[in-house]
């Protein structure tokens, strides 16, 4: 596995993945929206029944950190689709959020 990937190096592997399989036509903005939501709740279920504790220990377990690692992937892959798609740069729109939010919340 290559550690210096890009986002935008992520983003056309997921395209080119896709578009083998013609998936295309399936990755409307909707679609992807949906996919997401469907893959961050499958992330939610394994932390669902646990405690403060047992959540922050999750990683601990061999099993349970391959799951976390599996859906935080599919997460991040459904958002970089969804952004190739809107033609968002997530790196910039969460650098302009982040500026929005220092001013809304600054610090004491």
């Amino acid at each position: 596995m290559n550690d210096d990937l890009t986002v935008p190096e992520l983003q056309r592997r997921l395209a080119e993945f896709a578009a083998a399989r013609n998936w295309q036509p399936f990755h409307t903005p909707k679609n992807l929206a949906s996919a997401l939501s469907v893959e961050a709740g499958e992330l939610l279920e394994i932390f669902q029944w646990l405690t403060p504790e047992q959540a922050g220990a999750v990683m601990t377990d061999a099993g349970t950190a391959h799951r976390v690692r599996d859906e935080v992937a599919d997460v991040l892959a459904y958002l970089l689709q969804l952004c190739t798609v809107l033609e968002v740069d997530p790196l910039r729109a969460l650098a302009e959020k982040i500026e929005r939010n220092e001013s809304r919340f600054p610090a004491a």
